[in-house]
């Protein structure tokens, strides 16, 4: 398949930086007020507080307003990687005006979209900017591998300040940093080998660098989250893989401001907040709630700057924010009701409040 055209890396790493001359509002960005290029969408693009969700199954990222509302999107629904289609995302955050996304693809069986009999890849991190024209990319369209400029299960891209991003490469065991020039400049993870042991992985699903340098990973299926330095030394970590009571099947994780953890407990359905000596100071169990299925398998988690709690509770369709009492106080979907219509998902992998990265990597650390 043939792969948009690509921007030079210098202009990457200028996008990337260039944000931080539209600085303003909540954390940054600039609300921009021309309306989005993308077709059939309506609204404000880019606007402060508006929520980016990547909508897993419908193979589309869409940025919503309060008013459940789509005024921007990216993905024509295909189920085949091209310049127009994402499949599976499962991550998605606004950078500027531009926007990084994660395409995982989808395994077999899993998205009605995806007849194939070994699934529907994607392989891509790709930047897109408002009309929805790939800018940069990492990873060829359905191409699965572990050589040069290619991934294999993509789960999460995080923009690093300066213009590196940051890939955790599921399937191929490992978190890679690449430079807009498509080199690696790091990695954490022994490609292709599963493991615990040092510099080792088990389906890795986040991992966001934190403000002392060093890097903040779920790892998902030996069901711990840990923070590993530049030079491989794990210096904290919660949950173990002989252990589903702590932790079974960790989604994702942040590092607060108050230096608490926010940790995604997937297959535990549940989000839980530990302190840095791993005391439980907040829990939410996303399957209790009226309406959920037993299994939803929550997949991400982020605290906003107002104290609630965004999380994508993946197989009830919905995204929900809780407050500090566990009550909800904002969703978007209907639970247990894929489609896409108004105020519809179809299991929603990530979601973030456009302008918040509070316990997010900020790519505009630092040129503020």
């Amino acid at each position: 398949m043939t792969t948009p055209a690509r921007t030079h890396p210098r202009l990457i790493g200028r996008a990337l930086a260039a944000v931080a001359v539209a600085a303003a509002a909540v954390s940054g960005f600039a609300v921009a007020s021309a309306s989005s290029a993308t077709a059939g969408d309506s609204g404000q693009f880019n606007t402060s507080g508006d929520i980016l969700i990547a909508d897993q199954f419908n193979n589309r990222v869409v940025e919503v307003d309060g008013s459940h509302h789509v005024v921007w999107h990216f993905g024509n629904g295909s189920s085949v990687a091209g310049p127009h289609s994402i499949v599976g995302p499962n991550d998605a955050e606004r950078v500027g005006d531009l926007t990084l996304i994660a395409g995982t693809g989808t395994p077999p069986g899993a998205d009605p979209s995806c007849t194939a009999p070994n699934g529907c890849p994607d392989n891509r991190v790709i930047l897109v900017n408002r009309a929805g024209n790939i800018v940069w990319q990492y990873g060829v369209a359905g191409v699965t591998g572990a050589g040069a400029d290619q991934l294999n299960t993509p789960v999460q891209a995080t923009a690093l300040p300066g213009g590196d991003v940051l890939i955790t490469d599921q399937s191929n065991e490992r978190v890679i940093e690449v430079t807009p020039g498509h080199q690696i400049v790091w990695q954490y993870g022994m490609t292709g080998m599963t493991g615990a042991g040092p510099d080792q992985l088990n389906n890795p699903n986040s991992a966001e660098l934190l403000d002392n340098g060093h890097v903040l990973i779920a790892d998902e299926n030996n069901n711990r989250v840990i923070e590993v330095t530049r030079s491989h030394r794990i210096v904290w970590s919660y949950g173990s893989p002989s252990d589903t009571t702590t932790l079974n099947g960790a989604a994702f994780a942040s590092r607060l401001p108050n230096g608490n953890t926010l940790i995604t407990d997937s297959n535990n359905n549940r989000v839980v907040e530990v302190t840095h000596r791993k005391a439980v100071v907040f829990t939410y169990v996303t399957n209790t709630r009226p309406g959920s299925i037993a299994q939803p398998l929550p997949t991400r988690a982020v605290r906003l700057a107002n104290g609630n709690t965004l999380i994508s509770d993946q197989f009830n369709d919905q995204v929900i924010a809780v407050d500090g009492a566990g009550n909800i106080v904002f969703t978007q979907g209907k639970i247990q009701t894929d489609g896409t219509g108004f105020d519809e998902l179809n299991a929603p992998y990530d979601a973030k409040v456009i302008g918040d990265f509070t316990g997010l990597t900020n790519p505009l650390a630092g040129s503020e």
